[in-house]
């Protein structure tokens, strides 16, 4: 990798050499982050515009954070350096050995859990003791050592805990539930805070002797502490589950059948629960029909549950409704077991020679990202359905964070995930774990680095006219289909302000914003011919930059509409409209009724489909247009009209 720290570069004009270097950048970061956090406050901005603007901008400074935070822990801890056959991990419930004493680790913060696995390896108790992760430090923990296992993504929190399987559980920051401490102690396990943001109002340990931190918490003296030393906290974690193990013995926090059935029995019939539930997942009549005898409509509900237990706090007699579900789903639970490609890091040079000429001409179909959180509207099975569907369509798939785990946690008629199925190269068909929440840095920086090596544009501080280019050039989609963090949301306007559109999930509406096209108003899209200065209607390519879908399937043929772009050759333009007029066609069961907006010229329809396209065009009255070389900016413009 040559072209190394592709945002930093764009954004703040500096190519750093050493993790020093990174100091001026944090600096410039912490700046702009001040201000932008000054203009919220009661009597600022009141420009709905500038407002946007500063969203965007807000977005731009977060993906320089994301980069910077990943170099460093690529550099310091030795994560793969942009290899596309990173090694095969494990992940799901059922690859726990429960034997053993076992250490959770939860968050996105990994210096403790990296610390957890050097003293194991130090002491020789590597095999002895089972270190296992959800969320971002569970990726970022296998980067370091492939024979960690991941638990799952954000959803299974609380699932997991309560299993009792964890004999000590170790908080960093982000993404972790605010009742974690509550529910440890249902299972007698301790946990250890070790960030001064997440200190869960425990006692701060830190400069306490290992020993007498370990005494306390294994005689129960003390439920958790905080440790603000990543080394002493991993100290503790270790010592602290080889005496607490045996002790333990799994203590559940789950109920039995028996005690199911006589919740069942308590059932007031209000659906309180069914309100409360973000899924709407009919939980009064599967507690009926466990009333019966039968817990398979409870476990039928495990699939798309999300783990948030907002079921619990709605039930006026307190049924452990989250629970009951686990416990009936108990034998999936324990199958639960899957191969993930560990987070490869940044993308490789060669690799975008190799795919810069076919994304922007078209001929490779276009780059998908799917990214965020795990608030899926019908389980995590739909991303890696829809990453399947356009891996094997030819598209990039890339992926990061709990939707890259909810990718692999699917198998074919063989056994095998997506990871194991298609290969981890930055090419057609591939599809590519980057790694952490952090890592997301590295799939915009593949656009950013399109631009640079393949169209030889200037990256140092030049970040406007790199953004034209992918906006008009670069068919890439992001897709975040659980979003519901200010993480994703600050990674999904980093997106939109380089001019990649991102789509999200039906609960995607709660951010209540929208950034919408209006095909309806051709005065909207037209851009500059940089041949000529003239101005050239192109079509609503991208429609828009943040876009709802309600299912799945709407989702994915709006995936293949927005990888469409002006710069398409007749080619490439054809090749992404049967893309997207064969989804249309198979979920909708018609060809789409504005297909005509995306034909510039007859060459650009797909052969197989010429007949029924000509028909539709011909009602439409559509007239060829020119296919420009299309820019935003005026000043890239190389030669005006008449000169």
């Amino acid at each position: 990798v040559e072209v190394e720290a592709p945002i930093t570069r764009l954004v703040c004009g500096i190519k750093p050499k050493t993790l020093g270097d990174l100091e001026d950048v944090l600096g410039y970061l912490e700046r702009e982050l001040t201000r932008l956090l000054a203009a919220t406050h009661t009597g600022q901005e009141e420009s709905n515009l500038d407002f946007e603007s500063k969203v965007f901008h807000a977005g731009m400074i977060d993906h320089v954070g994301l980069e910077i935070a990943d170099i460093a822990q690529i550099s310091a801890l030795g994560f793969p350096k942009a290899e596309p056959e990173a090694p095969l991990a494990d992940i799901g419930l059922g690859v726990v050995d429960s034997a053993k004493p076992v250490i959770l680790v939860i968050g996105h913060n990994v210096p403790p859990a990296a610390e957890i696995v050097d003293y194991l390896m130090k002491n020789g108790l590597y095999g002895g003791v089972e270190v296992t992760g959800l969320c971002c430090t569970a990726h970022d923990v296998t980067r370091y050592n492939p024979k960690a296992k991941i638990i799952g993504p954000i959803s299974w929190q609380l699932r997991f805990i309560r299993s009792g399987v964890a004999d000590v559980i170790i908080v960093d920051e982000q993404c972790i539930r605010a009742d974690t401490l509550i529910e440890a102690q249902k299972i007698k396990a301790p946990v250890i805070a070790t960030s001064d943001v997440n200190c869960m109002g425990l006692p701060n340990r830190t400069r306490d002797e290992a020993d007498r931190i370990v005494e306390d918490l294994v005689s129960g003296k003390q439920q958790g502490a905080l440790i603000l030393d990543p080394a002493k906290a991993a100290e503790v974690a270790v010592k602290t589950a080889l005496l607490v193990a045996p002790r333990r013995m799994k203590f559940k926090a789950l109920p039995d059948v028996s005690d199911i059935i006589e919740g069942a029995r308590s059932c007031r019939k209000c659906d309180d629960c069914r309100r409360a539930c973000p899924n709407d997942l009919p939980i009064r009549e599967a507690l009926a029909k466990a009333l019966e005898g039968s817990l398979d409509a409870l476990a039928s509900l495990y699939d798309e549950c999300v783990g948030c237990a907002r079921c619990e706090s709605a039930c006026p007699i307190n049924l452990p409704l989250h629970s009951f579900i686990v416990r009936a789903a108990e034998r999936r639970l324990k199958e639960e077991k899957y191969k993930i490609r560990v987070g490869r890091g940044a993308i490789q040079d060669v690799e975008i020679r190799n795919v810069g000429s076919p994304i922007v001409l078209g001929e490779i179909p276009g780059v998908v990202a799917f990214v965020g959180c795990a608030n899926y509207p019908k389980g995590g099975a739909e991303v890696a359905e829809m990453a399947i569907e356009f891996a094997r369509r030819r598209y990039i798939v890339v992926a990061s964070g709990c939707a890259a785990m909810s990718i692999a946690m699917h198998k074919d008629e063989e056994g095998k995930s997506p990871y194991e199925i298609f290969p981890g190269v930055f090419d057609a068909g591939g599809i590519v774990n980057v790694g952490s929440c952090v890592a997301n840095a590295h799939i915009a920086g593949a656009a950013i680095k399109i631009a640079s090596i393949f169209a030889k544009r200037r990256l140092r501080g030049n970040y406007e006219e790199i953004a034209d280019y992918i906006l008009n050039r670069v068919g890439a989609v992001g897709v975040a289909w659980g979003a519901m963090s200010q993480k994703a949301a600050a990674i999904a306007s980093g997106f939109w302000r380089l001019g990649v559109p991102v789509i999200v999930g039906p609960h995607g509406l709660k951010y209540r914003r929208m950034l919408l096209g209006r095909k309806d108003k051709p005065e909207d899209w037209y851009v500059y011919d940089a041949r000529t200065g003239e101005k050239v209607y192109v079509g609503p390519a991208p429609e828009h930059l943040f876009y709802a879908a309600e299912t799945k399937e709407e989702a994915m043929v709006m995936i293949a509409k927005l990888c469409m772009r002006p710069n398409d050759t007749t080619k490439g333009r054809a090749i992404k409209l049967s893309h997207y007029i064969d989804l249309h066609k198979r979920f909708f069961g018609t060809i789409p009724d504005d297909i005509h907006l995306f034909v510039r010229t007859i060459a650009d329809i797909p052969i197989t489909m010429r007949d029924e396209v000509i028909k539709m065009l011909e009602e439409k009255g559509w007239k060829e247009n020119i296919i420009p070389d299309p820019t935003l900016l005026p000043r890239l413009v190389r030669r005006r009209a008449g000169e």
